[in-house]
């Protein structure tokens, strides 16, 4: 872990126990009233990603593996998922397939986290409907500008006003 993500993690591990300051958003960077949902079984990259989340001011939801993430998603509809892919349960490419068919669920941006580096996984991410694609190791900066590209590309269909009635 480098010295960057190592002086992160404490940071969020002190706030998690009540000591220390919580980081200022940065001006014009927070997203108070949007949540990702971070579905993620390895504690150490969900203790990053949340911290970095959180310091610009997204709520962040978890899920340990892929059933949780489903279920998780049907109940909180978050503004975005990240999903890792290789995940207890039901895997990431699954579990996503499942969240794009399910209309409740459909228009929800996955952003797919992976090990998975080569050109074929991409492809895959791709044809299972992730919005987006990172391949571990990920700086955190990175993911938190994929977060911001996907939530700036949704066009959500309860923005548009219905049509005057005649």
């Amino acid at each position: 872990m480098s010295n960057a993500w190592y002086h992160l993690v404490r940071a969020g591990a002190s706030r998690k126990n009540g000591r220390g300051p919580a980081p200022s958003p940065s001006p014009g960077k927070a997203h108070v009233s949007q949540t990702i949902l971070l579905v993620e079984d390895h504690e150490d990259n969900r203790i990053v990603y949340r911290t970095v989340l959180q310091h610009f001011g997204y709520t962040v939801l978890e899920a340990f593996d892929g059933e949780e993430g489903i279920r998780r998603a049907r109940e909180e509809l978050p503004d975005l998922i990240l999903m890792d892919i290789s995940i207890p349960r039901i895997d990431g490419w699954e579990a996503t397939r499942m969240l794009k068919a399910d209309p409740a669920t459909q228009r929800i941006p996955i952003i797919a986290l992976t090990a998975h580096a080569l050109p074929e996984d991409r492809a895959q991410a791709v044809s299972v409907g992730c919005d987006g694609y990172l391949a571990k190791p990920i700086e955190p900066r990175r993911v938190l500008e994929e977060v911001q590209r996907a939530l700036e590309c949704v066009r959500p269909a309860e923005a548009v006003p219905p049509a005057p009635l005649p």
